[in-house]
C-alpha cells in the first residue's frame, strides 16, 4: 500500500509541476498586470509604470522566457510565489486565506457528507414509503436553492433573530480576529460565527449525496451477493451493514475526495456575502486585478487539492473493497 501511494503522489507531483507551469505561460496572454495602472489620476507614464512592473516580475517589457525562470526559480529555491501589481506578497495572502476557506467549509463538507450518507441509507430502506418520499421531496427542493438565496435568506434570518432578542445570537460576518490570552475564546469566536454559513451551505449540499447514496444502495440491496449473505442466515438489517451499505459508499467516498478542491474554492458567494476572506474571493480577485502570480498560486493549490483527493480516493476503496489488492 505504502509503494503504491509513493508511486501515485509521484506521479500526481509531475502532474501539478507541469500544469502549474503551464498555467503561468497560458496566463500571460490573458492578463496585463499593466492595465491596472491606466486610467490613474494623476497619470503614470509608461516608463513609470515599468519601473513599478519590473521588480514584481510583472512587467512585459522582459521576455517571457525570462519573467517564467526568474518565477520559477524563486519558487524552487525560495518557495517565493511572487508578487501582485500593487506590491502585496502572494505567500502571505495564501497562507491566510487557506485556512480561512478550510474553517468555511471543513465543518459544512463533514455535516453534508454525513447527513447526505445517512438519509440516502435511511430512505433507501424504506424505499416508496412516507419517509421515502418526504426525503425525496424535501432534497429536491434544497437541491434546487441558489446557494446565493440560501446564504441571503440565512443572512436575513439571522438579524432577524438578533433584532427579536435585542441580542447578538447570530453573526452574519467573518472573523475579526479577537486577540486573547485564552485560546479557546477566538476559536469559540470562530464557531460562533461559523453557524449560519454552515447551515447556509448544508442545507444545498447535503441532497447530492442523498440522492446518489439512495440509488447506489438500492442497487446494491438487490444484488446476487446480499442475497446471498440473506439466504446464508442474516437479517436484512445486517446483510445492508455488512455488505451493501460497503460497496456502496466506494463512489461516494471518490465524490466526495474529489469534490474537496470545488469546496476549497468555490464557495466565492458565499464568502462575499459573509464577509470570510478566503480563497474563492481571492481568486476573484487575482482575475480582476490581472494578478499573474496569484492566479498561479491558486490554480496550484487547486491541482494540489485534487491530488489530495485522488489518494484519499484510492485509500477509501482499497478499504471499503476487499477484492481490490495492491503491490
Amino acid at each position: 500500500m505504502f509503494r503504491y501511494l509513493t508511486r501515485r503522489l509521484i506521479n500526481w507531483l509531475v502532474i501539478i509541476v507541469v500544469s502549474t507551469n503551464i498555467t503561468y505561460l497560458l496566463a500571460w496572454n490573458f492578463m496585463d498586470p499593466r492595465s491596472n495602472y491606466v486610467g490613474r489620476r494623476p497619470p503614470l507614464s509608461p516608463q513609470q509604470i515599468t519601473d513599478l512592473l519590473e521588480p514584481r516580475n510583472l512587467s512585459d517589457s522582459v521576455p517571457l522566457l525570462e519573467r517564467w525562470w526568474t518565477w520559477l526559480t524563486n519558487i524552487v529555491l525560495h518557495w517565493n510565489w511572487g508578487l501582485a501589481p500593487n506590491g502585496d506578497t502572494v505567500n502571505t495572502q495564501m497562507a491566510a486565506r487557506m485556512w480561512v476557506s478550510a474553517e468555511f467549509t471543513g465543518v459544512t463538507l463533514i455535516i453534508t457528507t454525513v447527513a447526505g450518507i445517512a438519509l440516502g441509507v435511511y430512505t433507501a430502506n424504506r424505499q416508496y414509503k412516507l419517509a421515502d418520499r418526504i426525503g425525496h421531496f424535501s432534497s429536491t427542493i434544497t437541491m434546487n436553492i441558489p446557494p446565493i438565496v440560501a446564504a441571503l435568506g440565512f443572512v436575513l434570518v439571522g438579524i432577524w433573530v438578533n433584532d427579536l432578542a435585542g441580542r447578538t445570537i447570530f453573526y452574519v460576518t467573518g472573523p475579526v480576529g479577537l486577540s486573547s490570552e485564552h485560546w479557546w475564546v477566538p476559536v469559540l469566536d470562530t464557531l460562533h460565527r461559523l453557524i449560519l454559513p454552515t447551515l447556509a451551505m448544508s442545507l444545498v449540499g447535503y441532497a447530492t449525496t442523498h440522492f446518489l447514496q439512495r440509488a447506489l444502495l438500492l442497487d446494491n440491496i438487490s444484488a446476487d451477493y446480499v442475497r446471498t449473505a440473506r439466504a446464508k442466515g442474516l437479517t436484512k438489517k445486517h446483510a445492508i451493514r455488512k455488505h451493501a451499505l460497503r460497496t456502496s459508499l466506494i463512489p461516494i467516498a471518490t465524490q466526495i475526495a474529489f469534490s474537496i478542491p470545488v469546496i476549497f474554492l468555490g464557495a466565492v458567494l458565499s464568502e462575499q456575502i459573509f464577509a470570510w476572506h478566503g480563497l474563492g474571493e481571492y481568486l476573484v480577485q487575482t482575475i480582476g486585478r490581472n494578478d499573474v502570480h496569484g492566479t498561479v498560486a491558486i490554480a496550484a493549490f487547486g491541482a494540489f487539492l485534487t491530488a489530495i483527493g485522488a489518494l484519499l480516493a484510492d485509500i477509501a476503496v482499497v478499504a471499503l473493497d476487499p477484492r481490490v489488492r495492491v503491490n
